[in-house]
């Protein structure tokens, strides 16, 4: 009842106001006007935006015949009308059609790309002011009083329209865009509604407004359905409209889809790019499974089938000479050569200390001096781009052309605390607001901003104070700009960032209803057409930026759902900065003035605790935060380098009593292998710093500790041997040297060629930051080898010269009293393994578990392995800490809109000819697979294209601004004669326009492109003609002296990114459609066939790795892993068992850390690779030094040999390698930055304790089922060695006194407690303790 009360009361309102209208348009019949000739201004409108056009006089008159100029004019402005020459009737005077065509200039410029819609759009003006049966359609409703003597002005009237004709109108033109704004033309020609909103109704009534400052009368629209009559004669006016996709004539074109749905052609849903890596045509992870599974079933087959082979051989005879191979006659021969020379090498060294120490120094301090020139980079680009990669040439191609992409400074605040409410818009009805809309926020926010606008900080170069207007980026007055110029978004910019205007209200009367209006009206209204320069409510404001652009919403509001804007949750604030290259004064200027940006944000936040949540950045933020986490995290890495110092000091000791504790302990031994290790990385940076090779912080942190590890396993493994090794009676301390030299050299020459090998191959990565670092480890780990045999072979010898003289370890010069040697037992560690660890590993029922563990570790690390994430997002390069981590964590829940893409073309295509601008634009004629209509396509699908909204097109934009009668103009008089005449200027000679009339789609000529284009790039875009390029374009195309086009862009934007595997597949999709567009533009005749179309996104640098990062690293793992195999092989004599074996043993933790990686949440990236590559040269001291134990242990079965390699050598590498690496590893876990946590300690965590489980739980046991088979050669050479010895040792017996002599002491042979055996117990302990070395 309610409802038909209201229509009741509606219509009687309607029926009253048709009454009382009726008495200026008594007649409505057919060739009779309701309005005719010019009645000046409309007196009562005042604020316009542009001049307003004259309003009509009231008469009711019969339509004159038009002749002559008039009916020319006619012809030319409203052709539709145009009927023949001696038939065409009009209610429109000539000035009154020269008003017209004036009115209409501005809208015209927006919908002339849609030649439909713009002669829709006209002919429905033209009716209504010129049309013969005018007083059919139009009521007139209100006129003026005029001076006596003329007729009544035309106020107000009323026009009646078909609801399909108006509706086919609005259709025409609903789709219609503006490229240079990103927005459909309906946002600026729809009010309050926008496009999202609009309808053909509502498209009218904006058009009849007088309070949008553009209409000069108020027009009240009637949309009739066939089945109503309005009455009294009246008739809605239902004429020709064309459609969009219709032509307008033979030469005519219709609209393009971009501006015309109807025109599109049947677009098939592209297929989600195919991101995974590839071998062949199958999936490479599934490749990669199959390949490893494959490869270990025909290894386990292989090495099975040798060792029943030789089960067979053992029970045909019992002649060990019979099985004397060539191969095992070249293993020993290998064996016995390196032995000789190290050993060789070894007392040589022994000998004369002092030199070799002086010379070692000399060469590391020579070396080491190229630090003086090193270099260290920082910035992320030069780090992990290579400088000729595809992205950092694009970069740099951008960059000369275009300049360094803008530098962003942004806030985006919320009020969690704040409640959301009500408020009913006379303009929209009841709308939802958030409690961070209120004015109270936005006073604050308005007070930070012109806080902000007006900071300055003091420059100590320039002399002077660095303000706002020094750096920031004005589009509009680029080159001399004023704080207001500058460009500054927020939501603030709706009122001009004005207080008063903010606080403004008034009352307004709409539809019979009158309220009051405030800054939430022109809020809606502004969110919803952000190109509207005066709003529909009684405030009459402006809805552009004090500097002279629109803002749109999804830039100052965020955090809302759909269309409804004023339910954002956040708001967001943008300084737009100019970017500089490096080295340019002004990029100082810049991050001066953004110090002083992140100190005033810093107060704001503690200030407005309790108000806002404040997140902020700076272009220099990132940078900033991780130099700090750097510079707090040192600490860290000194104390894990402490840390493993101590130990190594420590644990080298062999303590033989309490009261030898101080002489006994090689404190200074240890930190002399330490400064070994920190001497050949400082050696080998030097010498890249001499090549001019720059460095990075990731060789300063990691490479110490890589080769640490490395080194510290061969000191142990070294000094273990010479404790554990007995001196022969006689023997002297350097042959002593020696002889442990040459035992365990080899080993330590085979982990260390394999390693250093491994990192010059991976130094074929295009990425720079592990191209370097994989240079500087190889390097490294050689010099480091090579200190070892000679500085700390020296420094041994000088050790154990002052052990044996009593001296204390640390102060040498004091002396203890000599003291009997009290009984040697045997030390804690090789007693554990010896009794423990190694019977229990080796039993029968432990070797099968093991065996199975092995597999279901296997089986797991290759499933997870192939589900590990790649990528790298830049929050893990902040500290927990960090206020960029919330900032980050707001930009990806409240940002609207992803990052601007550029798509750039490259110099070669002929741009000024029809058919190289038909191939770029966009609107009518141009070709419907244009670069610009490939990415409108593509934005149509962007869960597949990661576009979201189409580029803008200054080649459409010229082309428009080239037609417009408002924009391009021409002197017509005067000195300037012919000369271009700016939009801006107001001076009455700028008649003439720079084109003629033209009716079909209209193309310059090769000469007009040229000569106006440069003009149209420095035209200011303004209110008579919004088409100007210096805003939108003047940076996007680069033009050479001689006219032509060296580089333009496009800018599209990207939908919300949210991590590094939306920028790696947005890039990947992005260059795919480049690549497409360039095959296409290629086929333009005049075409170079080097042009080429890129898509430039500041971010590309960074993600494009991961593009190809997992074949690359595979690549370089793969190269890594090879020279495992070829110089295991070698050095033990062409062995391929062994090198098998150790290289599937490498592979095997490879896989498990990898797949391991993907459980604890550690993505794949080139950090990552780094670790892997790293990863390797571990696994090699793991594995490498038990797998030659095994090799040359003459033990008689597999089990025996697996059991003296385990306790042997096994016992050092817990030692020298998981013992090193771990405490410096848990000390790592305190680090702040994550990248630290992440991909140094838990990875490198996963890497020792993943290489101590294979190398000493899982190898040991494989060896003993499939390991090589023992050596006979060795196995002679052993007994033949063991008679010579006896035969010594009993001549030695026989000629020596029964009581032992001064000369004989303990000094003989040196006990380490903590891992080493005594005399007594070598003699008793199982014949597996026999050292190989000593057997040789």
């Amino acid at each position: 009842m309610a409802e038909a009360g209201l229509r009741c009361w509606l219509l009687c309102v309607l029926l009253l106001y048709l009454v009382q209208a009726q008495q200026y348009t008594p007649v409505h019949k057919a060739g009779t006007c309701a309005f005719y000739g010019d009645c000046g201004k409309n007196t009562e409108l005042s604020g316009s935006v542009v001049p307003l056009s004259n309003v009509s006089c009231l008469s009711n008159m019969k339509a004159p015949l038009i002749t002559g100029e008039h009916l020319a004019l006619l012809q030319r402005v409203c052709p539709r009308l145009y009927t023949g020459p001696n038939t065409t009737y009009a209610c429109c005077s000539s000035k009154q059609l020269e008003a017209l065509q004036t009115s209409l200039a501005v809208t015209k410029a927006l919908l002339t790309r849609c030649p439909a819609c713009s002669n829709n759009f006209v002919s429905l003006h033209c009716h209504n002011t010129c049309s013969p049966n005018q007083s059919l359609f139009i009521n007139v409703t209100r006129v003026s009083q005029p001076p006596s003597g003329q007729p009544p002005a035309v106020l107000a009237f009323q026009a009646f329209y078909e609801r399909s004709f108006a509706e086919r109108a609005y259709n025409s033109c609903s789709h219609v865009r503006i490229p240079s704004a990103a927005m459909l033309a309906m946002d600026a020609m729809c009010g309050v509604y926008g496009s999202a909103l609009c309808n053909a109704q509502r498209w009218l009534n904006f058009q009849g407004d007088t309070s949008n400052g553009l209409a000069p009368v108020d027009i009240t629209f009637h949309l009739q359905d066939p089945s109503q009559d309005p009455g009294e004669g009246l008739q809605p006016l239902n004429s020709e409209i064309v459609s969009c996709n219709e032509p307008q004539g033979s030469d005519a074109a219709v609209c393009s889809c971009q501006d015309c749905e109807a025109s599109c052609p049947a677009i098939p849903s592209p297929q989600t790019m195919d991101s995974t890596f590839r071998l062949g045509q199958m999936a490479g992870d599934l490749a990669l499974v199959v390949i490893l599974c494959s490869v270990f079933v025909v290894l386990v087959i292989f090495l099975v089938q040798a060792r029943l082979a030789c089960c067979r051989d053992k029970v045909k005879t019992v002649d060990p000479t019979a099985h004397i191979s060539f191969s095992d006659r070249l293993s020993l021969s290998t064996h016995v050569l390196l032995r000789t020379f190290f050993q060789s090498w070894g007392t040589w060294v022994a000998s004369w200390p002092l030199t070799v120490l002086v010379v070692s120094l000399a060469v590391v301090v020579a070396l080491a001096g190229g630090l003086a020139f090193m270099e260290l980079t920082t910035d992320p680009v030069d780090l992990w781009s290579a400088p000729n990669s595809q992205a950092r040439r694009e970069k740099e191609f951008h960059d000369q052309h275009f300049g360094p992409f803008f530098r962003t400074n942004q806030v985006i605040l919320t009020a969690p605390g704040r409640a959301s409410y009500g408020y009913n818009s006379l303009l929209l009805g009841p709308q939802n607001f958030s409690g961070i809309l209120a004015p109270d926020l936005l006073l604050e926010l308005l007070e930070l901003q012109e806080r902000l606008r007006q900071l300055q900080v003091w420059s100590p170069q320039e002399q002077r104070n660095i303000s706002l207007r020094d750096i920031c980026y004005a589009p509009l007055n680029p080159h001399n700009a004023s704080l207001s110029d500058c460009a500054i978004n927020s939501l603030l910019q709706y009122f001009q960032s004005d207080r008063s205007r903010l606080l403004l209200t008034a009352n307004q009367t709409l539809m019979g209803q009158t309220s009051q209006v405030d800054w939430r009206d022109h809020f809606l209204y502004c969110v919803n057409s952000p190109l509207t320069f005066k709003d529909g409510t009684a405030l009459g404001l402006s809805c552009m930026a004090d500097y002279g652009a629109p803002i749109f919403p999804f830039l100052a509001v965020g955090g809302y759902k759909g269309k409804d804007y004023s339910e954002a949750e956040a708001l967001i604030m943008t300084f737009s900065l100019n970017n500089y290259p490096p080295g340019d004064p002004r990029l100082a200027q810049a991050k001066l003035w953004e110090s002083g940006f992140l100190e005033e944000m810093r107060a704001f936040q503690l200030r407005m605790a309790g108000t806002f949540q404040v997140t902020f950045m700076a272009e220099r933020s990132l940078e900033d935060e991780i130099n700090r986490t750097t510079g707090e995290d040192l600490p860290i890495f000194a104390i894990s380098y402490i840390v493993i110092f101590l130990y190594i000091s420590l644990a080298l000791g062999s303590y033989s009593s309490r009261r030898r504790v101080l002489v006994d302990s090689k404190a200074m031994l240890g930190l002399g292998g330490v400064a070994v290790v920190l001497g050949a990385v400082m050696a080998a940076m030097g010498f890249f710093s001499y090549l001019g090779i720059p460095s990075s912080l990731v060789i300063l942190q990691v490479v110490p500790f890589l080769v640490l590890a490395v080194g510290a396993d061969n000191i142990f493994i070294f000094v273990l041997e010479y404790q554990r090794l007995p001196r022969k009676p006689g023997e002297k301390r350097e042959a002593h040297i020696g002889r442990a030299l040459g035992g365990v050299a080899p080993s330590m020459l085979l982990c260390s060629l394999s390693e250093a090998i491994c990192f010059f191959l991976g130094a074929l990565t295009p990425m720079p930051a592990v191209r370097t670092f994989a240079l500087t480890s190889g390097l490294a780990v050689v010099f480091d080898f090579l200190l070892q045999m000679s500085a700390f072979v020296a420094l041994l010898s000088l050790d154990s010269k002052r052990q044996e003289a009593s001296h204390l370890d640390v102060c040498c010069c004091f002396r203890t009293k000599q003291s009997p040697p009290p009984q040697p037992t045997e030390g804690l560690l090789l007693r554990f393994f010896r009794k423990v660890y190694a019977p229990a590993l080796l039993h029968q029922v432990t070797r099968r578990i093991v065996l199975v563990l092995l597999l279901a570790l296997f089986a797991v690390g290759l499933y997870f392995m192939c589900h590990i994430s790649v990528g790298l997002d830049q929050e893990l390069a902040l500290p927990k800490d960090s206020h960029l981590l919330d900032y980050f964590l707001y930009l990806n829940h409240y940002f609207e809109v992803g990052a601007p893409v550029y798509f750039v073309t490259t110099a070669g295509y002929n741009f000024s000819s029809k058919a190289g601008m038909n191939g770029i634009c966009s609107s009518a004629g141009c070709d419907s697979y244009s670069l610009t209509q490939k990415i409108q396509y593509a934005t149509k699908f962007p869960e597949q294209s990661y576009l979201a909204i189409p580029a803008s097109s200054w080649v459409d934009d010229f082309i428009d601004w080239l037609t417009s009668s408002s924009c391009c103009r021409l002197y017509s008089s005067g000195p300037n004669k012919d000369e271009f005449c700016p939009s801006t200027s107001s001076s009455w000679n700028c008649l003439n326009s720079c084109i003629g009339v033209t009716l079909s789609p209209f193309r310059p000529s090769v000469e007009q492109f040229q000569k106006y284009l440069p003009l149209f790039l420095s035209d200011v875009p303004n209110i008579k003609c919004p088409k100007g390029g210096l805003a939108a374009y003047s940076t996007s195309v680069k033009l050479g002296p001689d006219g032509q086009i060296l580089a333009s862009r496009f800018m599209a934007y990207h939908k919300p990114l949210k991590n590094s595997q939306d920028y790696t597949e947005a890039l990947r999709a992005a260059q795919a459609l480049a690549a497409n567009i360039t095959a296409s533009l290629r086929k333009v005749p005049g075409t170079d066939p080097t042009f080429e179309v890129f898509p430039y996104t500041i971010t590309n640098v960074f993600y494009e790795q991961y593009l190809t990062v997992v074949p690359e690293g595979l690549f370089m793992l793969s190269l890594c892993l090879l020279p495992t195999f070829i110089i295991c092989c070698l050095l033990l004599g062409m062995d391929f068992r062994s090198g098998l074996l150790n290289l599937f043993s490498i592979i095997i933790i490879l896989v498990d850390t990898v797949g391991f990686m993907a459980l604890w949440g550690i993505s794949y990236n080139a950090v990552s690779l780094i670790n892997l590559v790293t990863a390797v040269g571990i696994s090699v001291e793991f594995v490498s030094h038990i797998t030659r134990s095994f090799a040359i242990s003459t033990k008689p079965t597999h089990l025996e040999r697996a059991k003296e390699a385990t306790i042997t050598m096994g016992s050092a590498v817990f030692a020298g390698v998981a013992m090193t690496n771990l405490p410096g590893i848990l000390v790592l876990g305190f680090a702040k930055a994550q990248l630290i946590q992440i991909f140094f300690f838990r990875l490198n965590l996963l890497i020792t304790l993943l290489g101590l489980l294979h190398g000493l739980v899982f190898l040991p046991v494989v060896l003993s089922y499939l390991g090589p088979n023992v050596n006979h050669a060795l196995v002679l050479e052993q007994e033949r060695l063991e008679s010579a010895t006896a035969r010594e040792a009993k001549a030695m017996e026989d000629s020596c006194p029964k009581h032992p002599s001064k000369t004989h002491t303990t000094n003989n042979i040196h006990i380490n407690k903590g891992f080493g055996d005594d005399a007594e117990s070598a003699g008793v302990m199982d014949s597996s303790l026999s050292n190989s070395g000593e057997v040789l």
